[in-house]
């Protein structure tokens, strides 16, 4: 673990405290030797490569994608657009975290 994510996510309010980790729980137990860096001012996660970060917002965590985004399975179209390599997702609640979905997401991404 990372200490500067650790700051990152201990200085968010509550509610963002929350989802960030469950995230960063669900990254490390769904990707094998992930590796936790802070980059552009927040935390990013790599395999090989990177392939997810997360960001504070006033009244979200945005979780992106940041390369091979157009191989997951979005079904529900969730996914939302950030820039040409980049997609994301707006958690607001912890409660709305979908943990099966992610895992399976994590895990192809990390791995393309």
């Amino acid at each position: 673990m990372n200490n500067q994510v650790n700051e990152y996510i201990e200085n968010a309010p509550q509610e963002q405290q929350e989802i960030m980790k469950i995230v960063r729980e669900i990254i490390h137990n769904s990707v094998p030797k992930v590796v936790e860096e802070f980059k552009w001012s927040r935390p990013i996660f790599i395999s090989t490569k990177d392939f997810a970060n997360f960001m504070l917002n006033k009244n979200d965590v945005t979780i992106g994608f940041t390369k091979d985004y157009e191989k997951l399975n979005d079904h529900n179209k969730i996914l939302e657009v950030t820039g040409k390599t980049t997609r994301h997702i707006k958690l607001k609640k912890a409660s709305g975290i979908d943990g099966d979905l992610l895992k399976d997401w994590f895990k192809v991404i990390k791995t393309n």
